[in-house]
């Protein structure tokens, strides 16, 4: 498979694209034929060598994907070939192939494209692990997002809005018409 990988960390003047090995399920995972990745603050600061992946995940930078299951490990219960999936990995997204854990993964609703679903993961866990497992909003609460205008102060809103929270956030002046779109209740400009 083709995948991007680095010369050595640094500047993305270091990613080249080359063949690379095609991972094999285990029997719990499936093989994801990657239509479309992400990029958020924790890949660029991957290439910099600053956020190495965990030892015995891909060495191929990626954190996020969507894609159609291609291959299933031999004990896989929960998907099957062609099903839409998307997810957060350890590493391995940049590339044509990847395998994630059955559990990992996540359905694509239908009414979302690859592209689209590439960007849920990171930032919509994110904002729901915070929100919701740790925070625990509630209805009629009111929270700050600073960067409410970033991936996971979008993500934050939208949680937020849902759960009848009320949100302000910072963010740039030119930032507010988008929070308030996704439901921020004031904006302040941070600046």
């Amino acid at each position: 498979m083709r995948a991007i990988q680095l010369h050595q960390y640094g500047s993305v003047k270091e990613l080249y694209l080359a063949e690379f090995p095609t991972p094999e399920p285990t029997d719990y995972e499936i093989r994801v034929k990657v239509k479309a990745t992400a990029l958020n603050r924790a890949d660029l600061l991957q290439r910099e060598g600053k956020y190495p992946p965990p030892p015995g995940e891909s060495p191929i930078m990626g954190l996020e994907m969507a894609g159609e299951v291609e291959k299933l490990g031999a004990k896989v219960n929960k998907w099957k070939i062609g099903d839409r999936v998307c997810g957060l990995l350890a590493g391995g997204a940049y590339a044509e192939y990847v395998v994630i854990h059955e559990d990992m993964a996540m359905p694509i609703p239908a009414n979302l494209d690859f592209v689209a679903a590439a960007a849920i993961p990171e930032a919509f866990l994110t904002a729901f692990q915070a929100l919701v497992w740790i925070a625990k909003l509630q209805p009629a609460e009111t929270l700050l997002i600073h960067a409410g205008a970033s991936g996971v102060g979008t993500a934050a809103l939208q949680v937020a809005r849902l759960i009848g929270a009320k949100a302000y956030v910072t963010a740039s002046a030119e930032k507010h018409k988008l929070c308030l779109s996704l439901g921020a209740e004031r904006c302040i400009d941070y600046k």
